[in-house]
């Protein structure tokens, strides 16, 4: 059975299990302090691994894939931080974290302006059918100039609603700016007026992002009340012909329904980085020429990585240091409050 591989072993030391593969030069000074377990490169941790390792454990660096729950956290009782790789936390038990005053991480702000720039990519690719030109190309179809091929559609003057304007939803608005799209947006809250002013954004409820979109892209977490938040009803509201866009988590949509909606040309085209069931895709998705998909990327660029690992590692040693970290989910106070037994 395949195992983490020990960088070093001192006793005396906090103990540090990171699920996945990191650079080595990131790693270097942080295995110097602490004593740090790394999950094999390339994969992530079964879960009988990840049940088997973190028993002695101080900190837990996890991914995505990683599901931190109650039993993961019986299994630890020394805990006191889960730094999670990534904006997403809802496979993390924040509730049962805090009730044993263990503290939750993530890593926002950094991978905003790459998730950002993959949403615009992924808005041309569906306006400007991409995807299927450039399928044209490679299958060898292209075998003569042809005026008429793959005519899609300009994004200037059009309408773009972002639902969900946090970090990542005003940095796409920044970037839409250029392309010449009106702006609308609907938050769980409405953002300060100066915000929507220096954007050019205007907040409509949901009802009229529907109805007024002629771009559709997704930016807002996965809750118990986003989950499947666009279905049926929703499309159904929406424009004929609205381009639809997805980079932030595949279950605040109903495949099913995007799938039904596309097939009727309710939705012209869409660009998908998420999915409901992640890795697996809907099969009449990956039938569609008219949608771009891609493998969950919105935060790959080495750049972006690179500091999405020195974050992780950070909010870590500051915990272990008996400090706050930088990003957290919870709140156990200005540096965290231990409770006895790791449970009130």
């Amino acid at each position: 059975m395949p195992s983490a591989r020990r960088y070093k072993y001192r006793m005396s030391q906090p103990k540090v299990l990171i699920t996945r593969g990191y650079a080595p030069e990131v790693l270097r000074e942080f295995c110097d302090e602490f004593d740090v377990a790394v999950g094999a490169t390339g994969r992530y941790l079964d879960r009988w691994e990840l049940l088997e390792r973190v028993g002695e454990v101080d900190a837990l660096i996890s991914r995505s894939a990683d599901r931190v729950d109650r039993e993961v956290m019986e299994r630890a009782p020394r805990l006191r931080v889960v730094s999670n790789f990534g904006v997403g936390f809802e496979t993390l038990d924040v509730e049962e974290a805090t009730r044993r005053g263990i503290w939750v991480c993530n890593t926002p702000d950094v991978l905003t302006e790459a998730t950002a720039d993959l949403a615009i990519a992924l808005l041309l690719c569906a306006c400007r059918r991409i995807s299927e030109a450039e399928a044209y190309v490679r299958n060898g179809q292209w075998n003569q100039i042809n005026p008429d091929l793959f005519h899609g559609s300009d994004p200037e003057g059009k309408v773009l609603g972002i639902l969900g304007m946090g970090r990542i939803g005003q940095a796409l608005a920044r970037r839409a700016r250029a392309f010449g799209m009106r702006l609308i947006y609907h938050n769980r809250r409405r953002v300060a007026a100066a915000v929507e002013e220096a954007l050019g954004a205007r907040f409509v409820p949901l009802e009229e992002l529907w109805a007024l979109s002629d771009f559709l892209s997704v930016h807002t977490p996965l809750t118990p009340e986003t989950e499947h938040l666009i279905d049926r009803p929703q499309f159904a509201r929406m424009k004929p012909g609205v381009y639809f866009v997805n980079t932030s988590r595949g279950k605040v949509v109903r495949e099913a329904a995007l799938v039904e909606a596309l097939a009727s040309g309710k939705v012209r085209g869409a660009g998908l980085d998420v999915f409901e069931n992640e890795p697996a895709v809907h099969p009449d998705l990956l039938r569609m020429p008219n949608v771009t998909l891609l493998p969950h990327i919105g935060s790959a660029t080495r750049e972006t990585r690179r500091r999405m690992e020195e974050l992780t590692l950070d909010n870590a040693r500051r915990v272990l240091r008996g400090e706050r970290p930088r990003t957290p989910v919870n709140d156990l106070g200005p540096a965290g409050t231990r409770r006895p037994g790791g449970v009130s």
